[in-house]
């Protein structure tokens, strides 16, 4: 119960990764507020812990704002804000195919929604002088990859930049903020992403020195440590969970 008396706000947090931190924040005492685009779903997983949803398209300025005083309102703070949403569609490839729609829309997913949600988490948390904030960056922020996906590589090494310097920044206030970077995870996003296409999955699994994809409550795991007071000397940093993929110069056979 290391989050007993704390709100936590997830976005993304109807499915994948979101929805395990969801399930693992509230089994360790915090009072969750389910931000997703989804209603069906979002208010599904809010009723599995008692929480509360909001819809919302985090890339709407007045949206989100409103999705973090939801959770003020409602129940009376916001101690942890999980900014999980993103999207990787399939027309962001190579950057040789990748047109400009495609580009601004994952980056406006990505990496806008995450500064808005930031934004606004911190105006709370200054307030209270406490706070941690984790935001969902990739191992591909530190690495490079020869099947690429451009606007989605690209943002995520905006979050990373962007998580480092109000880590900095918001240090002596008593507000944390982390880069959270997964490895590739077993979730709907991933699933789609390489069920047309066997043979791109097979050309990243063979990378990860564990031999395996992450499942999402290995992540939901590394989300509640960065939430609770056992990180607190964490800040500005990026929390690799990757399987080793960072490390690896060959894996094993």
């Amino acid at each position: 119960m290391r989050l007993e008396g704390r709100v936590a706000v997830v976005t993304g947090g109807a499915s994948g990764i979101g929805l395990a931190s969801v399930r693992r924040l509230a089994s360790e005492g915090a009072k969750v507020v389910v931000g997703d685009i989804d209603p069906s779903s979002g208010r599904k997983a809010a009723e599995e812990v008692d929480g509360l949803f909001v819809q919302v398209d985090v890339t709407s300025e007045d949206e989100v704002k409103a999705l973090f005083q939801a959770a003020a309102d409602t129940y009376g703070s916001v101690d942890i804000a999980f900014n999980n949403a993103g999207i990787s569609p399939p027309e962001d490839d190579s950057i040789l195919t990748t047109g400009l729609d495609a580009w601004r829309r994952v980056q406006d997913v990505n990496l806008t929604s995450v500064f808005l949600c930031s934004k606004y988490a911190i105006e709370h948390m200054r307030r209270a002088g406490k706070g941690s904030v984790i935001n969902t960056a990739s191992f591909v922020a530190v690495m490079g990859a020869a099947t690429s996906q451009i606007s989605y590589t690209a943002s995520k090494g905006g979050v990373l930049a962007m998580s480092r310097e109000l880590g900095v920044q918001f240090a002596r206030e008593g507000i944390r903020v982390n880069a959270l970077c997964p490895g590739p995870v077993n979730t709907p996003l991933l699933r789609e992403l390489f069920a047309a296409d066997p043979e791109r999955a097979a050309r990243r699994l063979v990378h990860i020195p564990l031999g395996r994809f992450a499942e999402p409550e290995e992540i939901a795991a590394a989300v509640a440590f960065l939430a609770s007071d056992d990180s607190s000397f964490m800040t500005a940093s990026q929390f690799l969970v990757d399987g080793g993929i960072s490390g690896a110069y060959v894996t094993p056979e």
